[in-house]
């Protein structure tokens, strides 16, 4: 059950919670954390790698009250800045060992990236306020380094938060590392939490995102009882990600190429990224374009209507050539708040939170054929969409409640000395 925000209510230490880039609208989970954070009375400083690169914010970034540190995000376009942090970062005790251990992490991976990261360390030592005594970044490859060479030049604690691509696509021997040195660390579903355990044992926790129903609308008292078969009334699908490989949308596109041509649909993405002129072509190559509706990046009162028209959510999900995947994107559990249907591929930790014909419908990733027919058998079956729907919500309100992963990340900081009191109650 979703808990009172007041249950929650303690007195932290300031924190400093070390982002890539701050705000994003893929990361929605980071500000409801830092906004519950703030809630339960953490004074924190957002500390990001980058300045935004878009113009839309979600309404809980107006909530959050912290103040934005951002670091230079190359190096060469703010030297002043940089010599001072440099200045002011060798004068720390723990400057000359985290030299040492940085030089032997560039012999090991030579590029402009692990160059930079350290500049913005010792940036971020000089500028960070002194009463800052904790560092807690999500993802465990560039903000993880940026907080963990900063921990060791100023002999702050540092903690982590890994999610996904991350996981990944981080080298083992620096995810092993860093893990060994951070205070603590989480992971967002429990297909992640097992390979890092291999690495460094008992030093990571589960800790499921959730969402925080309170912030959200409510469900739609009823959908769409069409089933794609009559031309003036199509069946609606959504999918809200990034275009990238591991999203699997070039295969959603061929499987909505060999739908029936008696069913009539229309579909929606949302998102932005590298992939998304591809997609386009790909879908114009297939004569799909006029059935298709790309939004682009979209703030979360737009994403919250278009699921409100949606019959059907879709996230066909791939292990990328490289080795990424999902975790347990938020998306999902946002279409699940609307008591939305899911198909998803049973790939990483979608399979956590999907369960096959019960909270949603799974299908092997890439399978062109059998994405096909999941869509088709939901398409026409709308009783059984509502019943998916439904029951994921259920799910969501049972065991995935934002409040617990607050609990969680709370209980985290006192123990490891991070908070002046220990007022968590039991009772969440």
């Amino acid at each position: 059950m979703q808990a009172n925000e007041n249950e929650l209510k303690t007195l932290i230490n300031p924190l400093a919670v070390v982002l890539k880039g701050y705000p994003r609208l893929s990361e929605t989970f980071i500000a409801q954390e830092i906004f519950s954070l703030e809630r339960a009375g953490s004074p924190i400083t957002i500390v990001s790698l980058r300045k935004p690169t878009e113009t839309q914010k979600h309404p809980v970034h107006h909530k959050i009250k912290a103040h934005v540190l951002y670091l230079p995000e190359y190096l060469y376009k703010e030297p002043l800045r940089v010599i001072k942090g440099w200045l002011k970062a060798r004068t720390q005790p723990g400057y000359r060992t985290a030299k040492e251990i940085w030089v032997k992490d560039l012999l090991r991976d030579f590029s402009a990236n692990r160059i930079r990261r350290w500049g913005q360390s010792l940036v971020l030592v000089a500028e960070l306020d002194p009463k800052i005594q904790h560092l807690y970044a999500h993802f465990l490859h560039t903000p993880a380094s940026v907080a963990y060479y900063a921990a060791l030049v100023s002999r702050r604690t540092w903690s982590v938060s890994a999610h996904a691509k991350d996981i990944w696509l981080t080298p083992d021997w620096e995810k092993r590392e860093k893990l060994v040195s951070c205070t603590w660390a989480v992971t967002c579903t429990k297909y992640g939490l097992e390979h890092l355990a291999t690495l460094a044992p008992g030093k990571t926790r589960l800790s499921y995102h959730g969402l925080d129903l309170s912030l959200l609308p409510r469900a739609p008292t009823h959908r769409n009882k069409e089933c794609g078969t009559s031309d003036d009334k199509p069946i609606s699908f959504l999918s809200v990600g990034r275009a990238v490989p591991k999203k699997g949308f070039d295969v959603l596109l061929h499987a909505l190429e060999h739908l029936p041509p008696n069913i009539y649909w229309r579909w929606v993405h949302i998102g932005t990224g590298k992939e998304l002129k591809k997609l386009k072509k790909l879908a114009l190559s297939l004569n799909l374009s006029d059935k298709i509706i790309w939004r682009g990046p979209c703030n979360q009162d737009d994403v919250f209507y278009e699921y409100s028209k949606a019959d059907l959510f879709i996230m066909p999900s791939i292990v990328a050539a490289d080795g990424d995947r999902d975790g347990l994107p938020n998306v999902v559990m946002e279409a699940a708040s609307q008591k939305l249907c899911c198909i998803a591929s049973d790939v990483a930790g979608l399979k956590e939170f999907i369960q096959h014909n019960e909270t949603g419908w799974l299908v092997p990733p890439g399978d062109i054929a059998a994405l096909r027919n999941a869509i088709l058998k939901l398409t026409l079956d709308c009783n059984l969409r509502t019943a998916l729907g439904s029951k994921s919500f259920f799910l969501l309100n049972e065991k995935f409640s934002h409040f617990q992963s607050i609990k969680i990340i709370m209980q985290l900081l006192e123990q490891h000395n991070c908070t002046e009191t220990a007022s968590i109650r039991d009772s969440i």
